[in-house]
């Protein structure tokens, strides 16, 4: 996204700077967040291998991945080191696993729904006159709308169900056990095809059209609470 804000020829210094800030703090804070749930889940599901690793944090530096943060500022979508996960600690390893990588994206959507509650507040007090719009709210206002299509955008990315991404893992609980080794054989072929794919920009319209819904929900479900406050 970096990369697309250079390209329009009519850049915006203070915006480049509110869109880097805003990656940077889903880099700190909110992917320590998704792996950290991912983790969580797993431990209360009976699988302790992310706590014994010390991964059962939000420290940032046991999470990042250095070339997952570097794409994540360049062209919008990175990842973090994923959190080891064993099933067999699980009762039910298909439930499970779909369990434990479903609240990695599901931390980045309710990431993007705090921010998207924020971003309402200011403009439910701007449309009634509370507060001025200006030069500095604007900014702040550019920051949030960043920071929420940025973790929309990667809790879109993390439910595609492609090896090694959340959602194949979502996607094996509802697949048969041939299937699934099959896909365990050729993950890292997979992974890299993914890669590849991500690279070239084949994944970006139709994760721009998903996006792009989620954004328009969560934006109307959180500026309710103010239009009727106001």
């Amino acid at each position: 996204m970096l990369i697309n804000l250079f390209r329009t020829g009519n850049t915006d210094f203070l915006e480049v700077i509110m869109y880097i800030l805003s990656v940077l703090l889903t880099i700190f804070l909110v992917l320590p967040l998704h792996e950290c749930a991912h983790g969580f889940v797993a431990y209360k599901l009976g699988d302790d291998t992310a706590k014994r690793q010390g991964r059962l944090t939000l420290n940032p530096l046991a999470h990042i991945d250095y070339l997952g943060a570097a794409l994540m500022l360049l062209i919008g979508f990175g990842w973090a080191k994923p959190v080891p996960v064993d099933s067999r600690y699980f009762k039910n390893p298909k439930v499970g696993m779909a369990l434990t990588a479903l609240a990695g994206p599901v931390s980045n959507l309710l990431a993007a729904i705090v921010a998207s509650l924020i971003q309402s507040g200011f403009l439910a007090m701007i449309n009634n006159s509370v507060i001025d719009y200006n030069e500095f709210v604007k900014y702040v206002l550019i920051f949030l709308q960043y920071l929420i299509v940025v973790n929309i955008s990667l809790a879109v990315f993390n439910f595609i169900p492609v090896p090694p991404l959340d959602g194949s893992k979502i996607l094996m609980a509802f697949l048969p056990d041939k299937a699934i080794f099959w896909i365990a054989q050729r993950e890292q072929m997979i992974s890299m095809g993914l890669f590849v794919i991500i690279m070239m920009g084949g994944f970006n319209g139709i994760l721009s059209v998903v996006s792009n819904f989620f954004y328009s929900i969560i934006s109307w479900i959180t500026y309710l609470p103010f239009s009727w406050a106001y």
